[in-house]
């Protein structure tokens, strides 16, 4: 089953299962575990909105939500008992536990094709760097697994420091990016010497790294990426495999369809998008204001008038904003569509991040003005130098691009707190907006430097040894 789906990634036996007695002996063994590895991520992922957009100012929860834990998420009230944390944990080290089992029995088969023992080993090491660099930047220092430990053993294992992570981290990258096949002949869906490379570079970024970061970004020139020149047409089935993406995680509606684009819509459906949703949340007006009128991304990410399928075609339609982006044509639960986790979009923005921080500020404003101007269709709404002219400036129109660009795709919560501007720009945000009074809804919330990290989840804390699972401050 799993030697033709390259482009469908299926799950697996559960791991428990799988021993060095009746599995990790042949290359068809080892191309399914890594599949396997993906699919953990896969499941994972269209959920990581819930800690990364939920305690932001892009969306606010509804009335109908029915996730646990998500309603202390959003207003900032970050427990160690709250479940979300604690499956984000587990899902993840579920996925490096099938990295390490790869690694560890790589050596095993004797019947690999030409490169693909290479091949399957760079894709651990890519997929292992990118789970822990979702660890570390979620709750710090975390424990540092990179072979198999008996439940006794994992009792023991206290955490690493964040800079043992960020070593890790680095080291896998630099593997894969020897490892891995070029991005044109890598199958979709699986991780590529670009896709390595891409996140190392960011990798440096969050370490203000920014002579190494600038390097491996300038490695990505001349490999064919490029911007969509239509925004919306990323979050489309029929447009998915694009220029644009550098890496992404499959989805195919008949065999393993997301819920992420169910996620948002409103709970009575959308007419040719789905008959129902989710309504888990809403987009909030602090968001939603912050988009110009002739900024396509404002139409691709957020329909803001609504009507039920259900309702006469000579009904009107009502102020009901959702969040548009993912909404392709799927059945409830279970859509089709890819979901990016690093697009070239980024990279541009990134080099422009490390343009300004080496004094490069016409670089820096060269690097964001092609997202302007893809936004807008052209070059009129373009950044001048004085919108640049100080350090804080330039964070204000970073972090607007960013926020613009990448909304509902995990990236605002880390941006803010990377720059420090955490603290600031969430302590009061606008929710629900009121077209006819032209109020917001204003909600306001204490936040403290310790809040950059979660929780550890107290279940993993009292799974370990006493003692040995140290809690972050502050909770």
């Amino acid at each position: 089953m799993m030697s033709g789906c390259q482009e469908n990634i299926l799950d697996l036996t559960p791991p428990s299962t799988l021993t060095e007695v009746n599995f990790y002996k042949t290359n068809a063994d080892m191309d399914a575990a890594v599949l396997g590895i993906y699919s953990r991520y896969q499941a994972r992922i269209s959920k990581d909105w819930t800690l990364t957009e939920m305690p932001t100012d892009n969306i606010h929860r509804t009335g109908y939500f029915n996730i646990g834990g998500l309603d202390e998420i959003n207003t900032l009230s970050f427990s160690p008992e709250n479940p979300l944390f604690s499956s984000f944990w587990i899902n993840t080290y579920n996925a490096i536990f099938r990295s390490n089992a790869l690694l560890n029995y790589i050596d095993v088969p004797t019947d690999y094709p030409a490169n693909k023992k290479e091949q399957y080993t760079g894709e651990a090491k890519f997929m292992r760097g990118l789970l822990y660099f979702d660890l570390v930047r979620r709750f710090g220092g975390v424990p540092n697994v990179t072979s198999l430990l008996s439940v006794e053993e994992s009792r023991e294992k206290g955490r690493a420091t964040e800079d043992e992570i960020y070593e890790l981290i680095i080291t896998d990258l630099k593997d894969a990016i020897d490892l891995l096949p070029e991005w044109k002949t890598a199958a979709k869906g699986r991780a590529s010497n670009a896709a390595a490379i891409a996140l190392l570079a960011k990798v440096y970024v969050y370490r203000q790294n920014w002579q190494a970061a600038t390097t491996y970004l300038d490695m990505l020139d001349n490999q064919g990426f490029g911007l969509q020149s239509n925004y919306a047409s990323l979050w489309k089935e029929e447009t998915e495999d694009n220029d644009e993406i550098v890496f992404a995680i499959k989805y195919l509606p008949s065999v393993n369809g997301q819920d992420l684009s169910t996620d948002f819509l409103p709970y009575f459906g959308v007419s040719g998008i789905a008959a129902r949703g989710s309504e888990n949340a809403f987009p909030s007006w602090s968001l939603m204001k912050k988009f110009h009128q002739d900024d396509t991304r404002k139409k691709a990410t957020i329909t803001e008038y609504w009507k039920a399928p259900t309702s006469g075609a000579e009904d009107p339609e009502i102020w009901y904003p959702y969040v548009r982006k993912f909404a392709n044509q799927h059945v409830a639960g279970a859509s089709g569509l890819d979901i990016p986790v690093i697009r070239y979009a980024d990279i541009i923005l990134l080099k422009a991040e490390v343009a300004y921080r080496l004094n490069q500020p016409a670089e820096a404003l060269a690097q964001l003005n092609k997202i302007r101007e893809r936004a807008f269709g052209s070059a009129e709404h373009n950044y001048k130098a004085a919108d640049i002219a100080s350090e804080d400036a330039f964070l204000d129109v970073l972090l607007l691009e960013r926020q613009l660009e990448f909304a509902l795709e995990g990236e605002r919560w880390f941006d803010l707190v990377r720059t420090g501007r955490f603290i600031t720009e969430l302590s009061e945000i606008e929710w629900s907006y009121n077209p006819v009074t032209k109020l917001a809804q204003t909600v306001k919330f204490k936040i403290e430097p310790h809040m950059k990290y979660f929780p550890i989840p107290l279940n993993q804390i009292d799974l370990a040894s006493q003692g040995v699972l140290k809690q972050n401050d502050g909770y």
